[in-house]
């Protein structure tokens, strides 16, 4: 039985062999740089030294994972993390599915290509250009905002980049702000499926414009959103490095270290490099079991899930 099951399988490869060489190069790609670094994982396990190799350093079993646990700013960089990834998430999910059902409503294609190219194009500016924006828009001195604020009457010096209170804010709604056109793209692919039909025959039982997009547009897409509701919420222990770096600085630094920047400056400024293998280590766990729990709950309660 498993032979002729090996059988056709071979045939059907062999049938369509053309569509197997396009997917090769995608395979290799993945195959050499993700699944071939992780062999990387064991120097969380040990005292690794670079001359000495992974075959050759030392084992040490857990302790690299202890001395995270018992660091004195553990909780305070675990609480970073998850503040700025379910800030992100709460604020930050709905907002291109809303963008998207606003923009498939609008009948008029040009002001709706002219909308979907405005909000897609923050996507494509560079986290250190979005920064620097940031910084010039907020400095206390020559910034936009302070030339309204003395243009008003007010005067106001504050260091909105410094302060802590400022900082989760203006991550993640600079975040939304850059990105939500662009993740708007995917929900307007799935309301293109919509059978029209379903609009006439809602505009025939007297539906408002309102309605329609509640019983019809928006039920169309919840598949869509549940799975990338469940990818979001696997990845929420991994805050963007390069964004939450750049926006650092000392007065913000307690609200701003998160693992993604403390495993840089363990690993690559200190050398720490079992350390920071084993931080990231136990960072993808947490994210996996979430995954895996968030995918098995969406399965049950909808019955849309990613395997």
């Amino acid at each position: 039985m498993k032979r002729q099951n090996l059988w056709k399988l071979w045939k059907r490869m062999k049938k369509c062999y053309m569509l197997y060489l396009f997917l090769l190069p995608a395979v290799l790609m993945i195959a050499v740089f993700c699944y071939a670094p992780m062999y990387g994982v064991l120097m969380a396990f040990q005292n690794y030294s670079p001359s000495k190799g992974i075959t050759g350093s030392s084992w040490v079993g857990l302790k690299w994972f202890r001395t995270f646990f018992n660091m004195p700013r553990f909780w305070q960089i675990v609480k970073n993390t998850l503040t700025l990834s379910i800030y992100s998430l709460i604020a930050g999910f709905p907002i291109p599915v809303i963008l998207a059902l606003m923009i498939n409503s609008v009948r008029n294609s040009k002001f709706q290509k002219v909308t979907q190219t405005v909000t897609y194009m923050p996507h494509f500016i560079s986290v250190v250009i979005m920064v620097g924006m940031l910084t010039t828009f907020l400095s206390p001195r020559s910034g936009f905002l302070s030339h309204i604020l003395t243009f008003l009457g007010a005067t106001d010096d504050a260091f909105y980049m410094g302060d802590v209170k400022a900082f989760p804010h203006l991550y993640v709604w600079s975040g939304i702000w850059q990105d939500m056109g662009w993740s708007s793209i995917i929900y307007l692919a799935a309301l293109a499926g919509v059978d029209q039909s379903l609009h006439e025959a809602a505009k025939v039982d007297g539906a408002t414009k309102l309605q329609r997009i509640w019983h019809v547009d928006l039920p169309a897409i919840v598949p869509t959103m549940v799975i990338l509701l469940i990818m979001s919420v696997g990845s929420v222990m991994s805050v963007g490095y390069e964004k939450v770096f750049l926006m650092q600085n000392d007065l913000n630094s307690t609200v701003s270290e998160v693992i993604s920047t403390y495993v840089y400056k363990i690993g690559l400024k200190q050398q720490q490099y079992s350390y920071s293998a084993a931080i990231g280590l136990f960072n993808n766990g947490i994210n996996f079991i979430l995954l895996v729990v968030v995918n098995k709950v969406s399965k049950k309660l909808s019955g849309s899930s990613l395997w």
